[in-house]
């Protein structure tokens, strides 16, 4: 059985951050799941994985699923096994920051996604979900550019079937309270329609 100190060397030796990020996810979820806590990567990092390293946000965030807390000395302990660095929430591993922002908010009916790393399994956010919340921070409480590029890469990544989405539960979202973002959706969606009907 390989041992964490081989993962961590495998991890460091990774140039490609894609790529690390993703092996780094896989190696935290499975000392969490081991402890009984099973973890979601959520925000920019589940950006980063479904437009497959288009947009790069620097960090790896996760929600817990279970509604019991994860007490801080218990989440030291678990990240000290990866040689983690910092705490209680936010730590730096093999040069990149993991976040444990708290419980999973999850207003999706649609199913998280399950990506095989070479450590484990990674659950994540519901595209659907990423997409309608990284429109929702491109228009409000302003219009954002930087925002707005970043829901942009992950409607690429959806109309292009690279993630294959439910466009009837992202209309349902959007439509939300939560969210209320549906128009604002539509018309980006369609500008982005037409660059890539522009550059194809």
């Amino acid at each position: 059985m390989i041992q964490l100190d081989e993962i961590l060397q495998d991890i460091e030796a990774t140039s490609d951050l894609l790529e690390r990020g993703v092996k780094l996810a896989g190696a935290v979820s499975k000392v969490f799941a081991d402890a009984g806590h099973e973890l979601v990567v959520v925000g920019g990092s589940a950006v980063e994985i479904y437009t497959e390293g288009a947009y790069m946000s620097g960090d790896i965030d996760f929600c817990r699923r279970n509604l019991a807390p994860i007490p801080l000395r218990q989440a030291q302990d678990i990240m000290s096994l990866l040689g983690a660095t910092g705490g209680p929430r936010s730590w730096k591993v093999a040069g990149l920051y993991i976040d444990l922002l708290g419980l999973l908010e999850n207003e999706s009916l649609a199913p998280c996604r399950t990506i095989d790393t070479p450590y484990g399994p990674v659950t994540v956010m519901p595209p659907e979900l990423v997409l309608v919340e990284r429109a929702l921070s491109a228009f409000y409480p302003q219009v954002s550019q930087d925002a707005r590029d970043v829901a942009q890469k992950m409607l690429v990544a959806c109309i292009s079937g690279c993630t294959p989405v439910d466009w009837e539960e992202i209309d349902r979202l959007a439509s939300l309270p939560e969210f209320n973002i549906k128009d604002e959706l539509a018309l980006l969606k369609k500008e982005t329609e037409d660059e890539l009907k522009k550059n194809n």
